[in-house]
């Protein structure tokens, strides 16, 4: 056996001792649970290590270090994998492509910055018409970023804003960057910047489908995302793709509560996963599942045998979201022992023809709301994407093949809600003419309202409900 044969047995030995130690932490998020899931186990990661620092870079925050941490996980690589220290610092950089085996380990004081200029982000995307990500992986093994540091994405460089959801000091730090800003006042892009960095479309609306996520991990398996701060995302912050075994813990995400697009935690045909411990504050949906169309060369289609537990969300537009596309599934799932504050929805369960799928054995429990925008639990089923100027994501005209992928949820049961202060209590509604909400159990609530105790249309929806107190608020 060579040295080199013999430093990647050594370090995998060490590695796999290493996890054996602490692998049960995660044991006690399966104990009691309503119905049986897969557990989660940890990736194996060399016990090598290098800095980014041994690789040229430098902290300083005008250093830009994309090459060094090409170099660095590079280096890991050659020896099997391992972890990759960034220290205290502001690293400027461009997108990090994640290897199989390899750590990012951001040190506390530590801080991942994306460079603003959008050239460094041209290349090939899993999806053809975004640019890279600004962490990720593709089709890789054992993937880990830790520690207690903080990684920016930058986003107000890529996000299209609206006027109506600025005040007036934000909209002129905006106008401040330069940027373009439609006829109407409505709208500004990011567009013709006074960085001095070029664009890389021709045009300003084109940015809107061109700005990737900040973590997007596609078709991986053996994923840990534990401790760091995640924050200012072009478009999704954490965001694992027909991945299986995935485990987040411990992060914290945010953005300003007006960016576009700014989902927190999703979960896209992620099968195994565990999301606890987390607190998010962000843009869009805070925690949330999505299915679509099965890929056959991925590790996992549909969403399946995942525990969401101990999280909080500030804002959001729904804490705990399902959808909106729901095509392959969502199966074998528990959500409890939550808390939602702030929030525009609670429970938002959405979807709409072309992307609907079906839900199976769904519990969710022991949930703690309070001052929710709209409504505590919501289920919609004609739901449909728009551009930030109002224009529909996907054409209304559907196939014969997209009119059969119809929103089923049902199987779901929700209990222990408490909701103290929202707008509607329970609101739902179906499609005429097709089971799209049903076998929905909701028990042992008490939700606090100010408008209305419910909006359920009956004729489009069976939810079974016992013990639900749905109280007025009369002091407001």
């Amino acid at each position: 056996m060579n040295k080199m044969k013999r430093t990647k047995a050594f370090a995998l030995l060490l590695s796999l001792a290493c996890i054996g130690a602490w692998a049960g932490e995660y044991d006690k998020y399966y104990e009691a649970l309503p119905v049986e899931v897969a557990r989660v186990t940890l990736p194996a990661i060399p016990a090598n290590e290098v800095s980014v620092a041994d690789f040229g870079g430098t902290g300083d925050g005008v250093t830009l270090n994309t090459e060094a941490f090409h170099k660095a996980i590079d280096r890991l690589a050659e020896l099997g994998g391992g972890k990759v220290t960034v220290p205290q610092g502001v690293w400027l950089t461009g997108p990090i492509d994640l290897k199989d085996n390899i750590e990012l380990h951001v040190e506390r004081g530590a801080m991942i910055y994306f460079t603003p200029d959008k050239r460094q982000y041209l290349g090939h995307s899993d999806r053809e018409e975004r640019v890279l990500p600004c962490i990720y992986a593709v089709k890789r093994t054992n993937i880990a970023i830790t520690g207690e540091g903080t990684i920016d994405g930058n986003g107000s460089q890529w996000r299209p804003v609206k006027r109506n959801k600025q005040s007036d000091v934000e909209w002129k730090q905006y106008l401040f960057m330069g940027g373009t800003v439609t006829d109407d006042g409505t709208l500004w892009y990011p567009w013709q910047l006074k960085n001095k960095y070029p664009d890389i479309v021709d045009s300003p609306k084109s940015y809107e489908n061109t700005r990737n996520d900040l973590m997007r991990l596609y078709g991986c398996t053996n994923i840990l995302i534990k401790g760091v701060t995640v924050q200012n995302a072009p478009r999704f912050h954490v965001h694992p793709c027909n991945s299986r075994n995935v485990i987040i813990d411990g992060i914290t995400v945010r953005c300003p509560w007006n960016a576009q697009n700014g989902d927190g935690i999703d979960f896209s045909d992620v099968n195994v996963g565990l999301i606890v411990n987390n607190t998010v504050d962000v843009g869009d949906d805070g925690i949330c599942m999505k299915s679509s169309v099965a890929k056959k060369d991925t590790p996992a289609s549909g969403c399946e045998d995942i525990v969401v537990q101990d999280n909080t969300v500030y804002h959001a537009h729904g804490g705990f979201v399902l959808g909106s596309n729901t095509t392959s599934g969502i199966r074998r799932m528990v959500v409890r022992h939550n808390r939602f504050s702030g929030t525009d929805t609670g429970l938002r369960f959405k979807s709409g023809l072309g992307r609907g799928g079906k839900t199976e054995r769904l519990f969710i429990s022991d949930i703690l709301m309070s001052d929710i925008a709209k409504s505590a639990i919501v289920f919609q089923c004609d739901y449909s994407d728009h551009d930030a100027d109002g224009t529909p994501k996907r054409s209304k005209v559907l196939t014969e093949k997209q009119m059969k992928r119809v929103p089923d949820f049902q199987d779901i049961h929700i209990s222990n809600v408490i909701c103290r202060g929202c707008r509607t209590g329970i609101k739902a509604g179906g499609l005429q003419g097709m089971q799209c909400v049903h076998d929905i159990e909701i028990e042992n609530a008490t939700i606090v309202y100010t408008k209305a105790a419910q909006q359920i249309d009956k004729a489009t929806t069976d939810i079974k409900m016992t013990n639900v107190r749905l109280v007025a608020d009369k002091k407001r």
